[in-house]
């Protein structure tokens, strides 16, 4: 992200670049260029948002090597969850161009008299009131990511918190003389209740699986959490 964010800056640095050289070119021999002839090379707000989110990103992880099982896991944690952070902006974005599409509906559910319908049907004609598929499928895989994300933070965290998986690696890696931290892979499968662990520079790698079903967490409850959260702010737990 933040290699992307700072190519797209490094393109519009170049074509500045070779644009003032022509700006200067044309003026000099009395050439008129047209008004925002140079807006190639002014950098975006956009584009400055996208390198900001991306350099807090970097700036907020944790890139220390973990000693232990449960410090893996807590950097693993802290890493979904800035993952989980801009999921739920996509998310929020994406959910404003639905809902502005959606809003159709109380026109649509009054239109009784033939102007009414007319005005409907003026309105499902801009975009702003209707929906497209690149819009629903940026909106499903907004949900989609934020279900991803927060469930992997949420593993994450249990894992720390679980001293009988934390003394199974942290016993694994001592048998194998090898640092916890120089793992290079770790996964988790919900579905199977798994995490797989691969340390290849030390040639192990092994799953640990069962330890979070206590854990799980299904559709009913997740909404009534949301619920909780929106009408008290926090989790009834805490």
């Amino acid at each position: 992200m933040l290699i992307a964010s700072i190519g797209d800056i490094q393109d519009r640095i170049t074509d500045s670049a070779v644009l003032a050289v022509g700006a200067v070119g044309y003026a000099a021999i009395g050439g008129v260029i047209n008004d925002d002839a140079l807006n190639a090379g002014i950098i975006t707000t956009e584009e400055l948002g996208a390198y900001l989110e991306a350099k807090e990103l970097v700036l907020n992880h944790d890139y220390a090597i973990a000693e232990t099982a449960e410090q893996m896991f807590m950097q693993e944690h802290a890493a979904n969850m800035n993952s989980l952070n801009t999921a739920v902006d996509n998310l929020t974005a994406a959910t404003t161009v639905v809902m502005t599409a959606v809003e159709v509906a109380s026109t649509a559910a009054e239109a009784d008299t033939k102007p009414e319908q007319v005005e409907l049907q003026g309105m499902l004609e801009t975009d702003a009131y209707s929906l497209d598929t690149a819009e629903v499928n940026e909106y499903n895989e907004a949900v989609a990511a934020v279900e991803n994300f927060a469930q992997q933070a949420g593993a994450f965290m249990a894992a720390a918190n679980n001293d009988e998986l934390t003394a199974s690696v942290d016993t694994y890696a001592t048998q194998g003389n090898f640092m916890v931290g120089s793992y290079t892979a770790i996964t988790y499968t919900q579905s199977v209740d798994e995490f797989v662990i691969t340390w290849d520079d030390s040639g192990f790698g092994t799953g640990f699986q069962g330890y979070l079903t206590p854990e799980m967490k299904n559709a009913t409850e997740i909404y009534a959490a949301g619920e909780y959260i929106n009408q008290y702010g926090a989790m009834p737990t805490q």
